[in-house]
């Protein structure tokens, strides 16, 4: 027997996208609910358009519930991280419960939106905790919180199973994300000990996917494969050259206000906010370089138009013209 990676898109989905049980199971043992809150029952609702990050259109799995009480669950996986994901999860978040209004529910009424968004890489390097878990809470009190919405951003690759043995149910569900991989031919024995990790493991055995499934969970692969390699390229471009834009755009203005000010403290001003601008301007202007440069590596690649107008959102007629 062979097992499939299960973050991979079509994985992911068959797992926690079809079997609200294990869903249920899931989210039960990784959110940190009361025992109180947990989930007894849920039902699936349809996903919803969000801005996309553009060189991120097929990293993101995204799965949506809603537990007997009315709260949403949002679950997205992310195979790449950027910090711009942070602002796709909360407007995504924001979104859903204010959507809440628009079916006669009463602002009293709202149930809460929680956001679990299981990442791939390390996005903290600061802090060695693999669970980020956020409220909107008191600055000075922070007992003090507004209910409604909770974040929760998990890092696999910090997770170690070792750190946890007193939740043994949310240890086998991360260790079931994060140990196995493509074409593996053995699975830890833990899996097939609880119902839920055995009907879940079963579900990513490559003999139960069809010939058009399997090349869909290839061509997933190849997707991140590439987006990977043009978020470098474009990254570091968008970067070098939106800093170099924002020192000199920095000094510039620092001189001006110096004839003000002085012209030394002016000119201190100006490398000091050309260099700060510069990184924001960087990643901002580097959205657009990083369309063509995505595109360009894409055709050097092989890859079709119609995909590489997908991947990138430039249209056919842009895409012909960087031959």
């Amino acid at each position: 027997m062979r097992y499939l990676d299960p973050k991979n898109d079509l994985t992911f989905k068959r797992i926690f996208g079809e079997h609200p049980h294990l869903l249920k199971s899931f989210l039960n043992a990784v959110m940190p609910l009361s025992e109180d809150n947990k989930i007894v029952s849920l039902e699936y609702l349809p996903a919803e358009l969000v801005p996309e990050i553009p060189i991120f259109k097929n990293s993101i799995v995204d799965v949506r519930c809603m537990d007997e009480k009315g709260q949403q669950f949002i679950v997205e996986m992310q195979m790449l991280w950027t910090d711009g994901f942070k602002s796709r999860v909360l407007f995504n978040a924001s979104k859903a419960y204010i959507k809440q209004v628009g079916k006669g529910i009463q602002y009293k009424g709202l149930q809460p939106v929680y956001s679990l968004n299981i990442i791939n890489e390390n996005f903290d390097k600061k802090s060695e905790n693999y669970l980020h878990h956020y409220k909107i809470i008191h600055t000075q009190e922070s007992e003090k919180v507004i209910e409604g919405l909770e974040f929760i951003f998990i890092e696999l690759p910090k997770f170690k199973s070792k750190q946890f043995t007193n939740k043994r149910l949310q240890v086998l569900w991360l260790r079931f994300l994060s140990e196995i991989s493509d074409q593996q031919e053995e699975i830890s024995s833990d899996f097939l000990d609880v119902p839920e990790l055995k009907e879940a493991s079963e579900l990513i055995l490559e003999s139960g996917l069809t010939k058009g499934e399997l090349e869909t969970y290839d061509k997933y692969w190849d997707y991140i494969s590439t987006e990977k390699t043009m978020m470098a390229d474009s990254f570091d471009t968008g970067m070098v050259q939106g800093e170099e834009r924002g020192i000199i755009k920095g000094i510039s203005q620092g001189i001006k206000q110096g004839i003000e000010q002085g012209i030394k403290q002016g000119i201190e001003q100006g490398i000091e906010q050309g260099i700060e601008q510069g990184i924001k301007e960087g990643l901002e202007q580097g959205i657009e370089q990083e369309k063509l440069i995505l595109a360009k590596n894409a055709l050097k690649m092989g890859l079709p138009i119609t995909d590489i107008s997908k991947l990138t959102g430039l249209s056919a007629q842009d895409i012909e013209e960087l031959y």
